[in-house]
């Protein structure tokens, strides 16, 4: 089944002409958790980093000092030389550049199986601040992050797993790497971050889901690993501020009989008519698309929808001043609307 595309999604990366640094600066440099391990630096230290990024004339010299560093015996010398890497590539796409091209990226990426909890979030997040820069993210995944990455998703501290989240985000962006990084493992601890992270950390893992379920395969990876229970979760709490961000990604999977089928299973009917009755505008138009994914194929769902009552907020959407959401409505009217008969023709519904 072809799936149909949405306009816009809040906060998604690919759409509305917008990078993922625009779309949520805070998110694109080193953030440390309060409590976190790199929270709890010294204080020297970090004095130390923000004195070095903040200079404008800083030398390759000084780079290339800090990169040897990272492949230093002493715990301590590789903490303090990421730990200003990741400062330097925070903001400057200048820094970024210099940094990659002075052959940081691997010893970098070699931080990230450390056994040393520091030095992992340090380094995912020097990752995640170099990666930023697209020139970046074919040499970061050429040597070997995504492995490194899915690990720490899984076993991470909170912040590591989160900001190995963005860097997934990030390094899917790039032309067929999104089936690569499904196949290494990333799915399941994407959708595992998703139902039991923080706040951000489920924030993080939607939008990095959204990016990598453009791909078949892994949609139907995320409908295994159990995805769309914690979507309808967060659909069905305003107070999540998740709803957009769970709309689009289960839209997404919807594209796929087996997302469809896990929807119905998991009482998702209901949570999608609610959300067409009471949301947004903009959610009740993705609300409304996900059940038209629901409905063209099977009478058993349509009949399903509309005993949960679908018509009457559909009739009002029907009214809205955007023509293609007005036609779209109007066919999911009439769809609901036949007798139970076989084969639908899926294209005359979505004209």
């Amino acid at each position: 089944m072809e799936m149909m595309v949405i306009e816009s999604p809040p906060e998604c990366p690919g759409y509305m002409g917008r990078s993922y640094s625009d779309y949520n600066s805070d998110r694109c440099g080193e953030f440390p958790l309060a409590g976190s391990p790199s929270a709890s630096a010294g204080g020297a230290s970090t004095l130390r980093c923000l004195l070095v990024s903040s200079a404008a004339d800083y030398s390759d010299e000084v780079v290339r000092g800090l990169i040897s560093d990272l492949d230093s015996p002493s715990v301590e010398s590789k903490r303090r030389a990421v730990m200003e890497l990741r400062h330097l590539a925070k903001h400057s796409p200048e820094n970024r550049l210099r940094i990659a091209r002075a052959g940081a990226v691997a010893p970098l990426v070699s931080l990230l199986s450390h056994p040393d909890p520091q030095l992992q979030e340090h380094g995912v997040t020097a990752i995640l601040n170099l990666s930023l820069c697209d020139e970046n993210k074919a040499p970061i995944a050429a040597a070997g992050a995504v492995r490194h990455l899915v690990r720490i998703l899984r076993c991470g501290t909170p912040a590591a797993r989160e900001n190995a989240a963005c860097a997934i985000l990030r390094l899917a962006q790039l032309d067929d790497l999104g089936a690569a990084i499904g196949r290494s493992g990333a799915i399941p601890p994407l959708v595992a971050l998703l139902e039991t992270g923080s706040s951000r950390g489920k924030k993080d893992a939607a939008t990095a889901l959204f990016a990598l379920l453009a791909g078949k395969e892994n949609r139907a990876r995320a409908v295994e690993a159990g995805v769309v229970r914690p979507l309808l979760d967060l659909m069905a709490d305003p107070e999540s501020g998740m709803v957009d961000k769970a709309a689009f990604v289960l839209h997404r999977v919807l594209s796929e009989p087996e997302g469809r089928a896990s929807a119905v299973a998991e009482g998702g009917v209901p949570v999608l008519v609610e959300t067409v009755e009471v949301g947004s505008q903009r959610q009740k138009e993705v609300g409304m698309l996900s059940l038209l994914e629901i409905c063209e194929e099977s009478a058993a769902y349509r009949k399903l929808v509309v005993r949960e009552g679908a018509i009457p907020p559909l009739v009002a959407l029907s009214q809205s001043s955007s023509r293609k959401i007005r036609d779209k409505a109007e066919a999911l009217i009439e769809l609901l609307r036949q007798p139970a008969t076989p084969g639908v023709n899926r294209a005359k519904a979505v004209e």
